[in-house]
């Protein structure tokens, strides 16, 4: 019996780092091979209670990478097996949904979701790759506790973001809370986790159920809102892509100063200079009691 365990697969926000085509000066570092930067793939969480079944929150592109760095969900008997018994949704991004595809050679697991983001899977029939008789589809409403395999409990609950990129209209709701945007609670034992790749803005009850965790994964996107715009990288800010900046009065490192329990960073985008050990942001991060996550980083639960 194993004991209950985090593992974290990818951290870094969608594009991976360093970013297949991009030389900012974050991704530079990674690219002339400075152990200062790691490389990272994107954001993705492993738990499991018992070490025996796993259960992965999202599903990234990097999937096939991940398996091959874990060993804990490598395949251990028969012809073909899997540790991974679910995989829980926090959205329908790219990088959210895409691994699914990797997962395509008829192994049975379940995939649970909220109603938005199983409609996004349902309306793509490329995720009909999945066989019906093989792979189950749960819908799961918010705030409504649910079991996974393994002696876990979890439950989905709402956190201020938009849907998925190729879903947005012309005028999209940046900070609403709906099921388009989700953040993960486990429980296992007596220990909490709270999963939450994705955030647009701060509320009371985030607030009040991030109190309550022993453990929390929390979206790092960009250091600063204006990151993407000065470093020439893109044209909108972090708000407009539906994620709190880390830095400033209503950012990250304020709105969870004082909490207790591990805080840790996660999605982090790379133009984040965070990424780098030993800058004067990573330092900032540290400082104020947060620890910034890497590939393979277990987590003790």
């Amino acid at each position: 019996m194993g004991r209950p365990t985090a593992i974290v697969l990818g951290a870094a926000g969608g594009g991976g780092y360093p970013q297949w085509n991009c030389r900012c000066p974050v991704c530079q570092v990674a690219w002339a091979g400075d152990v200062r930067a790691k490389p990272r793939t994107q954001a993705s969480l492993a738990v499991s209670a018992d070490g025996q079944q796993w259960v992965l929150l999202n599903a990234t592109p990097d999937l096939r990478a991940q398996l091959l760095a874990t060993p804990a969900l490598r395949p251990r008997s028969g012809l073909r097996s899997s540790p991974i018994a679910a995989i829980v949704l926090t959205g329908a991004e790219v990088d959210q949904v895409a691994g699914l595809l990797t997962l395509r050679e008829r192994q049975d697991f379940t995939v649970f979701a909220s109603s938005d983001t199983m409609a996004a899977l349902n309306a793509n029939p490329i995720f009909g790759v999945l066989a019906a008789g093989v792979v189950t589809r749960k819908i799961v409403a918010r705030d409504d506790p649910f079991s996974l395999p393994g002696a876990l409990a979890a439950e989905l609950f709402a956190v201020p973001g938009k849907v998925a990129l190729y879903l947005e209209g012309e005028d999209p709701a940046l900070a609403a809370e709906t099921g388009a945007n989700v953040g993960v609670e486990i429980v296992c034992g007596s220990q909490r986790l709270v999963y939450v790749p994705g955030v647009a803005a701060m509320t009371a009850a985030l607030r009040g159920r991030l109190a309550r965790a022993d453990v929390i994964l929390f979206d790092a996107t960009l250091f600063a809102d204006d990151e993407m715009i000065k470093s020439g990288t893109g044209d909108k800010t972090g708000r407009r892509m539906g994620h709190m900046p880390l830095d400033g009065e209503d950012g990250t490192l304020a709105a969870l100063a004082g909490l207790g329990g591990r805080r840790i960073l996660t999605h982090i985008n790379n133009t984040n200079p965070i990424l780098i050990e030993g800058s004067a942001e990573r330092r900032k991060v540290e400082q104020a009691g947060f620890e910034v996550a890497e590939d393979g980083m277990e987590i003790a639960l």
